[in-house]
């Protein structure tokens, strides 16, 4: 394995943030060469992000023939866009790299679960963005934009609106007080848009932090707008479960799910079928 760490300083990054990425160590002996990325975001309510869902989730989807990293990004004090930034840094990272790591670069999935789920899914919605391309390339040429495009979009029970659904908490702290100035930029289901690349969710009916409808109408504006969605709703399970089974169990017990254990091979399924 290739194991490589990048600091990550961009405008409010606070310390810590990093990129870690972990490669397939390129083989003769092995017929797969260039492998997609699956760039993780844990989740944590833009407080933390979660070990449940970085590790464990990265060596999950190594095993099945990916190559991984994963991004911890600025959370509270700092607030938006700064992690949005950390994450176009990330992708623009990879596909420097991308030759000297065997990393297709035209396959490129961010993931995100919770609040990580609401960071990859509003980088979806905003890369092709002026402030980002700005910001972070110096320039917003549709060339540089192009830099920061994802190729997919791996969603595990993401927070995704502002309004009646709202999990309150992380978009307090994404945006402290800024709801008249900011509620309606970070409600993803309202900012969807076509250069939203393909997308895979799942998420639990009895979520009780962040209510399925997160899922439902991020779902529902994809498909106003023709973009190639799975989405899988399971019957039963909290949030937060990760793996779903005793390898991302926390100390409370309640993350062990067998009915959910599937989507880490849906989500296979469907990034083999996409993503080559």
């Amino acid at each position: 394995m290739i194991f490589k760490e990048f600091e990550l300083k961009e405008e409010g990054s606070l310390e810590g943030a990093r990129l870690t990425v972990f490669i397939q160590e390129p083989s003769k002996e092995l017929y797969i060469s260039k492998r997609p990325m699956v760039l993780l975001c844990p989740g944590g309510g833009y407080e933390w992000t979660s070990d449940r869902e970085a590790e464990p989730l990265a060596y999950a989807f190594m095993a099945k023939g990916f190559n991984t990293a994963i991004l911890r990004y600025s959370c509270k004090p700092a607030q938006y866009p700064t992690a949005l930034l950390e994450l176009g840094r990330a992708v623009l990272i990879i596909r420097e790299h991308a030759k000297e790591w065997e990393v297709d670069p035209d396959s490129i999935i961010v993931q995100g679960a919770s609040a990580g789920g609401h960071l990859a899914a509003s980088f979806a919605c905003f890369w092709k963005e002026d402030f980002l391309s700005e910001k972070l390339l110096g320039a917003a040429t549709k060339a540089n934009k192009e830099k920061l495009r994802p190729n997919g979009l791996l969603l595990c029970y993401p927070v995704i609106t502002s309004g009646e659904h709202a999990h309150r908490g992380s978009f307090d702290n994404l945006i402290g007080g800024r709801y008249e100035e900011l509620g309606d930029k970070v409600s993803l289901e309202k900012q969807v848009n076509g250069d939203v690349p393909r997308t895979f969710i799942w998420h639990t009916f009895t979520d009780g932090s962040v209510p399925v409808e997160n899922s439902l109408l991020f779902a529902t504006a994809l498909k106003a707008h023709n973009i190639n969605t799975e989405l899988h709703i399971f019957c039963e399970g909290g949030h937060g479960l990760s793996l779903a089974n005793e390898i991302t169990e926390s100390p409370s017990r309640k993350e062990i799910v067998p009915s959910c254990e599937v989507w880490i091979d849906l989500a296979a399924t469907w990034l083999k079928a996409y993503f080559k």
